[in-house]
């Protein structure tokens, strides 16, 4: 590994750590008093200061350290962990952040200001605090470690290491220099050396393990409570560095510290190895092979189709073991991409405490099925709109305290994220219980932008759709947080780009909902391969909901209604002969495939279903990417290009027609 591939795991790691920092810090707004959550902060703290020193990342090290001692006198019951304090780490994590992603720009004074107001939250919560807890009690650890090979190579820095050990308590550092080899053959960026390290601290075994959190995963690790030793027993002696191969270093009864050569001996048996749970991998090299999966499947495609129709037995056996092979393989490489919702979700507890804070209000959010997961693609994608969603729920949604407690209701507004999935896609809702969406002034605003003609009879759904319309807002000014019109129509654009639908509902008084239905994969998906007219077609499979024979006699009976009765309730239908004028007579027994969007169904008329596919998702090219009624592409098994449909365009198209219908009667 290079020094630059080491930097780059650093700051993953950091970016990691960070979050944890910042998911800590928000849970003591709640909690204050929890010191369950101040430990938490104060290692991820304590570790990043640690670990940016060992990367070279020195301004990173020098400020998180100011911030470190300052949480350091919570963590000892100094000082509370008041808001105001917190927010001022808040913000300062932020400035870590900065530091760590360009550590040589040129940043100002922002960390002087940042650490200025720190030591004023500090001052300010000095003597706030309760009756101090009692002294922790103090541990006798005995830390055995030893560094791979290449590790001067990769950056690691064990004098670092032993330093951050000594930072939590009395520290006695024993070296074993046994491993070195002659100096004819010693190779000098090689780490032969094995160290012992007595510790007594009033910190945790977490602690301890924090210290080797960057390097864990490629050294030797051991450590072990003694027991029976006080923190008076602690030898207070210099460290002790052995220079002689086969030293007779003299022991440390008071631990139970053997000698470095007797200690490598009766202990290599109990020596643990920290295993491998998991590789990074980037997030690159996951879409590459992605590509090559996809690619197997449309190759495996061919190969059937060429297998069952010919006579071979063996190559349609071969077929269907490479079938099933590229099919487990296509359900494994699926899993690898998913990621759960609470990687997005966790995310908006900063923003609304940050939105609370600008706006004066009082916001709760909570969050639900934070375990469903989905593709990391659509993932990375729904960051934005969803910003926008909370952000406008808490601008506009939610009332202010006092407005709140005249209407009868709770002064902490309330902002709920929840995620669920159904069939092939995951619904992402989001709902507060503020004043709604006034009917009135929407209808008003829409009129006065020409996107309604004055009088016009619309539904309550297509009116409420209104606010996603571009430059649509109904603020009656501009603030920092909306009002411009602009963060609907990047919701609405992103979504109809994800190939989802949204479904919007308010009650006066009561709150709004805003779904979002999202495939969740982008990449492959199981698809019902249809024919009309000479052309085939794909329709998702997670959006059929059965499919009908229409005679011919049924299909001129219906001329001039299309509708089909299905169980007690009328279904409009589509023709996508006509739709796509193929110019071809329709064949005597059609099909309707009944697809749904959310609550609404609409039928599609094909004239044959072939069956099902593994449909590998292909983007239209620019010059068609402005026909709706498509939303991809892909490679059939002869080689053949097939047209995806897009369902929530069609069932729309479906609705309208129906509507128009019932206007006409």
């Amino acid at each position: 590994m290079s020094q630059q591939d080491a930097i780059a795991v650093f700051q993953v790691e950091a970016r990691e750590t960070l979050e944890i920092i910042e998911q800590g810090l928000l849970d003591l707004m709640a909690s204050p008093g929890d010191r369950a959550l101040v430990d938490a902060v104060f290692r991820g703290l304590h570790t990043l200061k640690g670990s940016g020193a060992m990367f070279g990342f020195d301004a990173l090290a020098a400020f998180t350290h100011h911030c470190e001692t300052a949480f350091d006198r919570v963590r000892k019951g100094e000082v509370a962990a008041t808001r105001d304090l917190v927010s001022a780490v808040l913000a300062a994590r932020d400035h870590m952040r900065r530091l760590m992603e360009e550590p040589n720009g040129d940043h100002g004074p922002a960390g002087d200001i940042l650490l200025a107001d720190l030591e004023r939250a500090v001052s300010a919560a000095d003597g706030v605090a309760g009756p101090a807890d009692e002294a922790p009690a103090m541990t006798a650890w005995r830390i055995t470690f030893d560094l791979p090979e290449n590790a001067f190579r990769n950056g690691s820095n064990p004098l670092a290491l032993l330093a951050e050990l000594r930072e939590l308590g009395e520290a006695h550092v024993v070296a074993d220099a046994s491993r070195i080899p002659p100096l004819d053959i010693l190779e000098p960026t090689n780490c032969h050396l094995r160290w012992t390290v007595a510790l007594t601290t009033d910190q945790p075994r977490q602690a301890i393990e924090d210290v080797f959190i960057f390097v864990m995963d490629d050294m030797s690790l051991e450590i072990e409570a003694i027991e029976g030793h006080a923190a008076a027993e602690a030898p207070a002696i210099e460290d002790p560095i052995v220079e002689d191969p086969h030293p007779q270093t003299p022991a440390a009864p008071a631990l139970g510290i053997a000698p470095p050569a007797v200690a490598v001996a009766e202990s290599t048996e109990g020596v643990r190895t920290r295993s491998v749970e998991s590789v990074r991998v980037p997030a690159d090299r996951l879409d590459e092979l992605m590509d090559r999966v996809g690619e197997l499947v449309i190759a495996q495609s061919r190969l059937s189709q060429i297998a069952n129709s010919g006579a071979d037995p063996i190559l349609r056996a071969v077929s269907e073991e490479i079938e099933r092979l590229s099919g487990e393989l296509r359900d494994t490489m699926m899993v690898l991409r998913m990621v759960p919702v609470s990687t997005l979700f966790g995310r908006f507890r900063r923003l609304v405490h940050d939105l609370a804070r600008d706006t004066g209000k009082l916001i709760e959010l909570t969050m639900d099925g934070e375990a469903t997961e989905i593709d990391k693609t659509v993932i990375e994608r729904l960051a934005d709109p969803l910003v926008h969603l909370v952000r406008n729920a808490a601008d506009h949604g939610l009332e202010d305290p006092a407005a709140r407690l005249a209407a009868g209701k709770p002064e902490v507004g309330r902002i709920r994220l929840s995620a669920h999935q159904a069939g092939g896609e995951v619904v992402i809702t989001i709902r507060d219980d503020g004043r709604g969406i006034d009917r009135d002034r929407v209808r008003a605003r829409a009129e006065a932008q020409g996107l309604l003609e004055p009088g016009a009879v619309i539904s309550d759904h297509d009116l409420m759709l209104m606010i996603f319309q571009p430059g649509f807002s109904t603020a009656a000014q501009v603030t920092n947080l909306s009002g411009r019109g602009v963060g609907m129509d990047v919701v609405k654009r992103t979504i109809e780009e994800l190939r989802g639908s949204i479904d919007i509902s308010s009650r006066p008084g009561e709150g709004s909902e805003v779904s979002l239905r999202i495939p969740l994969t982008l990449a492959i998906i199981d698809g019902l391969l249809v024919r009309v007219g000479q052309g085939r077609y794909v329709i998702p499979l997670a959006a059929v909901e059965e499919c009908l024979e229409l005679s011919l006699d049924e299909d001129m009976r219906s001329r001039g209604r299309s509708f089909i009765s299905l169980r007690n309730s009328l279904v409009p239908y589509l023709r996508l002969r006509e739709a796509f004028q193929t110019g071809t007579q329709p064949e005597l027994h059609q099909k309707v495939v009944v697809v749904a969007n959310g609550a609404e169904r609409v039928g599609l008329v094909v004239d044959q279903i072939i069956g099902d596919h593994q449909t590998v998702i292909k983007s239209m090219s620019r010059l068609h990417a402005s026909l709706a009624t498509f939303s991809g592409a892909t490679i059939l098994g002869d080689g053949s290009v097939a047209l995806i449909l897009d369902v929530g365009h069609l069932v729309a198209a479906g609705q309208q027609q129906e509507a128009q219908m019932r206007a006409a009667v």
